[in-house]
């Protein structure tokens, strides 16, 4: 990615992107659930990975995640659904109790990630969503302010792994070492 890099990725470039994340995903986490990738003709391309739990004094909360290419922001955004055993989605406020208390701090001081209710693009039901209005700009300070990701440049495979490893972070899902080891194909 050159220099002069605005942050974004086009469809293809997210395509290409997603399918890498899936595959390095299957190869560094094969006790954990998949990612999985769904192209969607007329929809904007999507992967998706279901049922983190969370368990504590409230009972048990499961999670779907999926990530959509954005059109309007060129960059992928992190839709999520919160409910109970019984199916009962979670309100925003039970969702921030079961986040990771130094991700709830983040994202309460932090102008770059804060969480909205939209509409699904594929679904066309409401799901939750780390907004992705400040995406491009702090995926740019993230690749331009490595040194070592200049002598390695990044490629557009490993956008994927860079953005979740920040997106990742407010749920407590974590990528391997392996996946963020640029020097690795």
């Amino acid at each position: 990615m050159a220099e002069s890099w605005d942050g974004t990725l086009s469809s293809t470039e997210f395509y290409v992107a997603a399918s890498a994340f899936a595959q390095q995903w299957r190869k560094f986490n094969s006790s954990l659930p998949h990612w999985s990738w769904l192209p969607s003709p007329n929809r904007p391309p999507w992967i998706f990975h279901d049922n983190q739990v969370q368990r504590d004094g409230r009972g048990e909360h499961r999670y779907d995640f999926h990530v959509v290419y954005s059109a309007s922001y060129r960059v992928p955004v992190l839709y999520f659904r919160a409910y109970c055993n019984d199916g009962q989605p979670l309100s925003l406020d039970d969702i921030e109790k079961d986040i990771p208390v130094n991700s709830a701090e983040l994202i309460t001081r932090s102008k770059w990630t804060f969480m909205t209710q939209q509409e699904h693009p594929i679904l066309d039901r409401p799901w939750y969503t780390l907004h992705p209005c400040g995406t491009s700009e702090w995926m740019k300070l993230l690749i331009n302010s490595d040194a070592s990701i200049a002598q390695n440049p990044v490629t557009v495979e490993k956008y994927m792994v860079s953005w979740f490893s920040v997106v990742g972070q407010v749920f407590g899902l974590k990528i391997p070492f392996e996946m963020l080891d640029f020097a690795a194909t």
